[in-house]
């Protein structure tokens, strides 16, 4: 299906105006495509469709917050990614738990990017890295993630991942020169 960008603006529009079955096709144009972004970040399905019901229920409350200077379906992206987060803050997982998901995220969504040549002239660059350096490198310039979203969501702390990142660049310029 095809989203068109006006049909979705103005489904938000009747939404504001609190009509629910404008809620329901929004969600219905809409869950499908949220619900496997999610996924490529986060390998457990209960929190993705936690994450999915509140991004709609935000979008229920907030509506009237649209300013409608961009595309609706990134205004709806930008509030289910911040629900991923809050759903993976209220989380405690093991720390076996934390290398598993990263292993899977590194092991997955990377992955195919770099066998898919999605990097190009950076493809060997982003394979010589090490994962926990690509792993925060993707969630912050890939994903555009902020340092305390890719600290959540790896479990490390800002500091971490802020050094990482310094790590990476400078990994990166030393392979790419």
């Amino acid at each position: 299906m095809v989203v068109e960008r006006g049909e979705d603006a103005a489904l938000l529009a009747r939404v504001s105006r609190g009509d629910r079955s404008a809620l329901e096709q929004l969600y219905r144009r809409n869950a499908v495509w949220l619900t496997h972004r999610l996924q490529s970040r986060c390998g457990d399905p209960d929190v993705v469709d936690i994450a999915i019901q509140d991004t709609f229920v935000v979008v229920w409350k907030n509506a009237k917050k649209y300013r409608g200077d961009g595309d609706v379906g990134a205004w709806i992206w930008g509030i289910a990614v911040r629900r991923l987060i809050d759903q993976l803050r209220k989380r405690t997982p093991t720390p076996s738990e934390h290398v598993a998901l990263i292993a899977e995220r590194v092991s997955t969504f990377e992955d195919w990017l770099l066998d898919n040549g999605r990097h190009g002239a950076l493809d060997p660059a982003m394979r010589a890295l090490h994962p926990d350096l690509r792993a925060v490198l993707i969630l912050t310039a890939i994903d555009g993630l902020t340092t305390r979203e890719t600290a959540a969501v790896l479990g490390i702390p800002q500091g971490t991942v802020k050094t990482r990142m310094q790590r990476a660049k400078a990994d990166m310029k030393e392979m790419l020169s």
